[in-house]
């Protein structure tokens, strides 16, 4: 059996680490086109999660995800879109649904593999988001906001990602903008 020695000044450090990782966060997804979303990546800044179809009449917020996307991941804005076929909307493949979102919207932020959204066979991330905010999704594009400091906030299938509700949750929690005419 092997010993680890930790050295003393690095323990500060390791309770940091684990600290700034909320248990919410602290797991990974499987990725839609192979490899893995890690959360805990994105814990320090607001983090917008959508479960998503492709052939449903609220399809077309992908425009939105991606504008808000965009116009806000240079100060912290993470977006996760998370396809389900919950609502029996969703294509089958993992290929397919990536091609029909680049190809028709130019999703360009993060996307999990297909995932259960709600019930008993609900994945154990939407199960906690379901508990933090006592909301399931009824319908594909319900949103969650998980802020940094461990709230979660959800918006209804009709709420626009682009709506001020949505966006004036997450700005305080944003880096501020870079001045007009500073590089990018």
């Amino acid at each position: 059996m092997k010993t680890w020695i930790v050295p003393l000044f690095l323990l500060p450090s390791l309770a940091v680490a684990a600290a700034s990782c909320p248990s919410l966060m602290n797991r990974s997804l499987p990725a839609l086109m192979g490899g893995q979303v890690r959360l805990c990546d994105y814990a320090q800044q607001p983090v917008l999660v959508v479960n998503t179809a492709s052939r449903c009449g609220f399809t077309p917020q992908f425009t939105g995800l991606q504008k808000l996307f965009e116009t806000y991941k240079s100060r912290g804005l993470m977006i996760i879109g998370v396809p389900s076929n919950d609502f029996y909307q969703e294509l089958e493949s993992a290929g397919e649904i990536g091609s029909f979102c680049q190809a028709n919207y130019g999703v360009s932020f993060p996307m999990t593999g297909k995932l259960h959204v709600r019930g008993g066979d609900a994945d154990p991330f939407f199960k906690d988001l379901i508990k933090a905010t006592g909301e399931s999704p009824s319908w594909n594009f319900h949103k969650y906001l998980v802020l940094p400091d461990g709230k979660v906030k959800a918006f209804g299938t009709r709420t626009p990602p682009e709506s001020d509700e949505i966006v004036n949750a997450f700005l305080p929690y944003l880096k501020p903008a870079a001045p007009a005419g500073a590089s990018k």
